[in-house]
């Protein structure tokens, strides 16, 4: 690779308020988080590292106007503090299994912030609180049958 080269986006990095509870969330969500992948001193959990499976799609880099966020998640309506906002997505495979997963998460006490809906980018989509207030998307595969309109900005 030439010195050259751009950079590539390959990490989003959460700081947890709450480790424990982090680890708790995302393995309900379905992440495989193995014991050796986890620091823990006698102070506690201190660095988790939840890696991408070989053969898994690369991560994409979106960024929305705030007005733009205000319509995909409801919970953030008519608030003005939505720059820097950050939300961690995850690819579900199917439609049913956003829902079933919401589902789960909800009725396990964490805190929804956009029940799943038709996204107008034909993509069954949710997002979930994590235990530290990050927003956690769950999106399906794009299905050309179920989009809706955009909204108007």
């Amino acid at each position: 690779m030439s010195d050259q080269a751009p950079p590539v986006f390959n990490q989003l990095n959460i700081v947890s308020g709450d480790t424990e509870a982090s680890l708790q969330f995302y393995r309900r969500l379905g992440l495989a988080i193995p014991d050796k992948a986890i620091w823990r001193t006698r102070t506690g959990v201190h660095h988790i590292t939840a890696q991408r499976l070989p053969g898994e799609a690369e991560a994409d880099l979106d960024i929305d106007s705030a007005a733009f966020a205000e319509r995909w998640n409801e919970a953030w309506k008519e608030r003005g503090d939505l720059a820097g906002r950050v939300v961690v997505g995850f690819h579900v495979p199917t439609r049913d299994r956003v829902d079933a997963l919401y589902g789960d998460m909800t009725s396990a006490g964490y805190r929804a912030l956009q029940p799943p809906h038709d996204a107008l980018w034909r993509a069954r989509y949710a997002i979930l609180e994590d235990p530290d207030g990050l927003a956690v998307g769950l999106m399906s595969p794009a299905s050309p049958e179920h989009r809706s309109p955009p909204p108007a900005l």
